[in-house]
């Protein structure tokens, strides 16, 4: 099963995309609406959504609200170019990655790949530690939850691989072209913030402090690191 679906109202680049893809070994589906789209990623099995922001009926931000309710299918948001409030947005809304439009069809593949490789990389069984506690977080790698004093935490599959890359090396700095690449399996690129948007939101999740410590410190010009607790220092 190799399917993809593309919701998008630019029906030259929905066929541009499905005869791309296909030469890619993926099935392209399209739908030109939002609620078409919203119903159909539910409705079927995908691999992948490509989801456009602007579209009819339903805008791609509620679209994605609709799909993360009850599915965690891996989307691509596709944005106008320099609109980085879209981008931010459907980040925080639980999409996996983004694109400016217009976009080079190998960038869309690889950001695709990517994706799969990293979701492919949580099936294959090898034996990850079974739980991570920092302060007053444990995360569970088994079954994928996350508890901060005892309370489930939600986390997308995003901001879930992110926590775990920063709790199992908390007390150090992790540079971003480190964390882009264990997180979300590609190369750091110029203007992608990408990345700051998932720790963002993952700050606000868990509390921007634990024991009067800022839990996840901003490194300038580095990258980030998750503070350790009294408790665990």
């Amino acid at each position: 099963m190799n399917r993809i679906l593309v919701i998008d109202d630019d029906i030259e680049l929905c066929e541009l995309l499905s005869d791309y893809l296909s030469g890619e070994n993926f099935t392209v589906e399209a739908v030109n609406n939002g609620k078409q789209g919203a119903e159909q990623a539910l409705a079927a099995e995908y691999v992948l959504v490509i989801l456009d922001v602007m579209l009819p009926e339903m805008n791609g931000f509620d679209v994605l609200r609709k799909i993360r309710e009850s599915s965690k299918v891996p989307v691509i948001m596709l944005t106008a170019r320099g609109d980085d409030i879209d981008r931010i947005v459907g980040l925080e809304l639980g999409a996996d990655d983004y694109l400016p439009k217009p976009f080079n069809p190998r960038e869309l593949v690889a950001r695709i790949r990517a994706i799969q490789r990293r979701t492919e990389a949580v099936k294959v069984h090898q034996p990850p530690v079974e739980k991570l506690k920092v302060g007053d977080v444990v995360l569970c790698s088994t079954n994928r939850t996350v508890k901060r004093s005892g309370d489930n935490i939600e986390l997308t599959s995003v901001e879930f691989n992110l926590l775990e890359v920063l709790l199992s090396r908390a007390g150090e700095v992790i540079s971003r072209d480190d964390l882009v690449e264990k997180v979300l399996g590609r190369q750091l690129s110029a203007y992608d913030r990408s990345i700051d948007v998932h720790v963002s939101a993952l700050r606000k999740k868990l509390g921007h402090y634990v024991d009067d410590i800022e839990r996840i410190r901003t490194i300038r010009g580095v990258g980030y690191l998750y503070s350790l607790s009294e408790s665990n220092s």
